[in-house]
């Protein structure tokens, strides 16, 4: 399925390529004693894709909930588009969420709610100024080839592209993905990366993308980060990583 989006009309363009658009700096986050982000630092600039790679626990949900906001970290900073996420009114992170997309492992659709319903949501922002006429044709094209079906009603794949086309409705500059081919066939998996390179390049979002699956690095990763003892352990492309001469490093690359 092709998911056409009408663009949405958005202030000046914070992502031109090249240009630090999250910095995060000193990150530190416990839960109790367990210490998950330890001086945790990463730079993500317009136009690239950043895969983090890291074991279960290594605090990679944890890294993309401080930086949407869902979680607040003990300190440090959290710049995106040079507003510290942490130091934000509710009203002000609510703002510079409609700059950030987030596709949640499990899609996060709304089994009581249409597809066409679903995609709408993002827009009903009381301080989003649209008609139901720019709202219907917003959501038209998205709609093209799937119908308004209920999500009960759709594949795996399909309700991937549902979501990823309900989190580009509002036509963000950042997207965050959550283990975006878990669950996925190979083949839909190999779609779903296509289809995030392609959002990139017609977009030029930048991303931060959690992932195990290491067809899925390579295929999308500009840059890899591993997380590890709460901090960037290694930093580099996908080819440097891979050859790393680092154990700890290459038990993530080993078949």
């Amino acid at each position: 399925m092709n998911t056409a989006i009408k663009e949405v009309p958005s202030p000046a363009d914070n992502t031109a390529k090249g240009v630090p658009v999250i910095i995060i700096e000193h990150l530190y986050k416990r839960f109790g004693k367990n210490v998950v982000l330890k001086d945790f630092n990463l730079t993500v600039h317009g136009e690239e894709n950043v895969v983090v790679l890291g074991k279960s626990g290594a605090g990679k949900s944890v890294l993309i909930k401080c930086i949407i906001g869902l979680l607040k970290p003990d300190s440090g900073k959290i710049l995106v588009f040079g507003d510290n996420i942490p130091d934000l009114s509710p009203d002000e992170l609510d703002k510079v969420r409609t700059k950030i997309g987030f596709l949640f492992q499990a899609n996060a659709l709304y089994d009581s709610m249409t597809v066409r319903e679903n995609l709408e949501f993002p827009l009903r922002r009381h301080w989003i100024d649209l008609t139901q006429q720019q709202v219907d044709q917003m959501v038209s094209e998205a709609l093209e080839n799937t119908g308004d079906m209920m999500p009960s009603e759709l594949s795996g794949g399909m309700l991937k592209r549902i979501a990823l086309a309900r989190t580009l409705i509002l036509k963000p500059e950042v997207i965050l993905y959550d283990e975006p081919t878990t669950g996925l066939d190979p083949v839909t998996a190999r779609e779903i990366d296509h289809l995030i390179l392609t959002l990139q390049k017609k977009y030029h979002t930048s991303s931060i993308v959690i992932s195990h699956d290491m067809n899925c690095v390579k295929n999308i990763a500009d840059r890899v980060i591993l997380l590890l003892d709460g901090i960037c352990y290694a930093d580099g492309t996908y080819e440097e990583l891979e050859h790393s001469g680092d154990e700890k490093i290459k038990q993530f690359f080993e078949q």
